[in-house]
């Protein structure tokens, strides 16, 4: 097949990496990939590929998020049609919201578009309303919906009476790996990280309220102060190039480290990395001594995977989804994530959890091979189906 995959940025985000290993496991497995993302002016996708990454530039977005949301999405629908066309593809397969309503557009403005699809990895609720509709109208003009999560999938069949295909996350046991690589000890001098004293904390994906962070600095302060193993520990927040507007919880943030008189930077207590290297996440994870993951909301928890697989121990949340593929796991430790106390006995248990010695099987079974499998016969699937009517889009104001 002669495949496009579309994504919303070329930022090390969960959904954008995930869209670049399915299309490597789908190039190994024989098909033509090509992807297609939204660029911001002066940015370059994150790491080098073996398929063909066509950029669309962004225009520069003012306004509050509505509009700048308004406005990728008509970049979008100007861009699309001439790269479509030019690429000839079988079947389109969008991963975020904004390509998930450029394509429902020319397609209802009469442009022929061969079937697309659409992964769904989390919904947010908006304050806006108008997001919360852009959203759902995202998914509901595709052809198939696919959910990387039972839970997921559960909550589209009981909230929607939409069945969303079952797909995967993968691991890449080539890059989160128990041993260390040549280069792990040059990135943890730069980030300060080379002769740490005490325990180190990492949480992956930035100060965002679904990722639970100021919660888990309290608990990472708690544990300061009350256990003397972690009386020179370190808290790293690694990541967070989200386009999305997490204002609300940076400023709660700014204002609970003042509250607990912690300081940020390196060689300070707490550690904002900010987007990292390509190569870095791996070393990080390789050194931390437990990944925290007490999140309020996720997809699936592919970091909490990789981690493992890098031997590291991991606090998650006891609830869905990582009850879905995380118990009995070695080296998982639990949490209720709305309860600081619950939070720190968790990063406690994790730290004194020994370190994995070969990949646990979760993370050996979730592999990109099995996801491009599994999405290679849900597009046959979809290609041989007979096509449905499209509901009529709703107005964007653009």
């Amino acid at each position: 097949m002669n495949i496009a995959l579309l994504s919303h940025s070329v930022r090390p985000r969960g959904g954008v990496i995930h869209t670049l290993e399915l299309a490597g496991a789908l190039q190994r497995r024989g098909h033509r990939v090509t992807v297609i993302a939204s660029a911001e002016r002066g940015e370059s996708l994150f790491r080098t590929t073996s398929f063909p990454v066509q950029v669309i530039r962004l225009p520069v977005l003012g306004g509050d998020l509505v509009h700048q949301v308004s406005q990728r999405i008509a970049a979008l629908v100007q861009a699309l049609p001439a790269l479509l066309q030019a690429g000839r593809f079988d079947l389109l397969h969008a991963q975020d919201s904004l390509s998930g309503n450029a394509l429902a557009l020319l397609r209802a403005q009469g442009l022929a578009l061969p079937r697309w699809l659409r992964t769904v990895h989390h919904l947010d609720v908006f304050a806006q309303d108008t997001l919360n509709q852009w959203q759902e109208f995202a998914w509901r003009s595709a052809d198939g919906v696919a959910c990387v999560s039972d839970s997921w999938c559960a909550h589209f069949r009981e909230h929607f009476g939409v069945t969303a295909e079952r797909v995967f996350n993968g691991v890449d046991l080539g890059r989160y790996r128990i041993a260390a690589d040549a280069g792990d000890a040059q990135h943890l001098r730069e980030l300060g990280l080379d002769d740490a004293g005490g325990p180190v904390c990492l949480m992956v994906g930035g100060v965002e309220e679904r990722k639970n962070t100021v919660r888990l600095l309290h608990a990472f302060a708690r544990l300061r102060r009350d256990d003397p193993a972690w009386a020179e520990a370190r808290l790293v927040v690694a990541g967070g190039a989200s386009m999305l507007d997490h204002s609300a919880a940076r400023t709660a943030w700014q204002k609970a480290l003042a509250e607990l008189g912690l300081a940020e930077g390196t060689n300070q207590p707490v550690l904002r990395t900010g987007p990292l290297p390509d190569e870095a996440l791996p070393a990080l994870m390789r050194r931390a001594d437990v990944l925290a993951m007490p999140s309020l909301v996720e997809g699936f928890g592919l970091v909490a995977l990789e981690a493992l697989a890098c031997g590291t121990p991991v606090l998650v949340s006891d609830r869905p989804p990582f009850t879905e593929h995380l118990r009995g796991t070695p080296g998982v430790a639990w949490c209720e994530p709305e309860d600081t106390a619950s939070i720190a006995a968790g990063l406690q248990a994790a730290a004194h959890s020994p370190r994995l010695t070969t990949p646990p099987p979760v993370s050996v079974a979730h592999s990109w091979e099995r996801s491009a499998a599994v999405h290679e016969a849900w597009y046959q699937r979809t290609l041989r189906a007979p096509a449905e009517r499209q509901p009529e889009p709703v107005s964007l104001c653009l």
